[in-house]
C-alpha cells in the first residue's frame, strides 16, 4: 500500500528539522509537512497551559494538511502536551522523549546518565520518568540550559560566548561523572560540536532524532501506512514568523 499522506511534524521553532532530516534518511519516500513556531520560539520558558494550547493548535493545523501521523519533535511539548495530543488527535502522536531515553539507557556503561534541556523539560521531570521504566536504579543528573535555544536560532553555533555558555551548563555533569548525555531538545544538536568539546572523554551524546525516526518507520508498517511508493517524498515547511 502507498499511503502517500504526509508525516505532520512540528517543534517551537527550526530545531525540529534536525528530526525531520533524520526521517527523510531513513524513510526517504515519505513527505513531511514541518511546523516552525518561530513567532513564539522557546517553547522552554512558557506554561504547561500555554505549550499545551499552542501544541493542540498546531495540531490541528497538521490535520487539516491530511497529516497521518504527528510527530513532535519538540521536547518540551512531548513533556507537557502528548498526552494531550494523543487524546485530541486522531492519528498517531510520537514524541521525542521516550525513544531518546531508551537510547541513552542502552548507551550508558556506569548507569549514570546526564540530561539537559529547557526549564520546563528539565522541571518536568519527564525523562527521568522514561528512564526509571527501564531500569529503577539508575542515576540521573539534570540541567537546565534555557539561553542555548536562542543561541541555536540565532546561529551561534560555534562562537566563543556560546563554548563559554555551554561549558558553564555541563560542567556539574562533568562533575558528576556522567558516562551518557541526552540532548533533550531537539535545537541541541546544533551545538553538539560545542557540547562534544566540553563534555567529559568518553561521554555519548545522545540525540534521540533518529531513534525518533526508527519508531515512526515501526508505526508507519504496524498500521499499514507506509508510503512503498518509488517516489521521492518532498518537505514543505510553515513557519509562524520570519525566522
Amino acid at each position: 500500500m502507498a499511503d502517500s499522506r504526509p508525516i505532520g511534524v512540528f517543534d517551537s521553532g527550526l530545531g525540529g528539522l534536525t528530526v525531520a532530516k533524520a526521517l527523510r534518511s531513513i524513510l526517504p519516500n515519505e513527505s513531511i509537512v514541518y511546523f516552525g513556531d518561530t513567532a513564539r520560539v522557546p517553547y522552554g520558558n512558557k506554561s504547561s497551559n500555554l505549550i499545551k494550547e499552542y501544541s493542540l493548535e498546531i495540531a490541528d493545523f497538521l490535520m487539516k494538511h491530511d497529516a497521518k501521523m504527528i510527530v513532535v519533535a519538540c521536547n518540551t511539548a512531548s513533556a507537557l502536551a502528548l498526552e494531550e495530543l494523543q487524546r485530541h488527535c486522531t492519528l498517531p502522536v510520537i514524541g521525542v522523549i521516550n525513544p531518546g531515553a531508551r537510547e541513552a539507557i542502552k548507551a550508558t556503561k556506569n548507569d549514570h546518565i546526564g540530561i539537559i534541556g529547557t526549564v520546563a523539560t528539565i522541571s518536568s521531570k519527564a525523562y527521568e520518568k522514561e528512564l526509571q521504566k527501564y531500569n529503577t536504579d539508575i542515576k540521573m543528573s539534570s540541567q537546565a540550559c534555557p539561553l542555548l535555544v536562542p543561541l541555536a536560532e540565532e546561529g551561534w553555533l560555534e562562537e566563543e560566548v556560546t563554548n563559554s555558555i555551554v561549558k558553564h551548563y555541563v560542567s556539574p555533569l562533568n562533575d558528576d561523572a556522567i558516562d551518557t548525555l541526552i540532548l533533550g531538545c531537539t535545537h541541541y544538536p546544533l551545538l553538539k560540536n560545542v557540547i562534544a568539546s566540553q563534555v567529559n572523554d568518553n561521554t555519548t551524546l545522545i540525540d534521540s532524532a533518529s531513534a525518533v525516526a526508527r519508531v515512526v518507520k515501526e508505526s508507519l508498517l504496524e498500521t499499514d501506512q507506509l508510503n512503498d511508493s518509488d517516489e521521492k517524498g518532498t518537505l514543505t515547511c510553515f513557519v509562524t514568523d520570519i525566522p
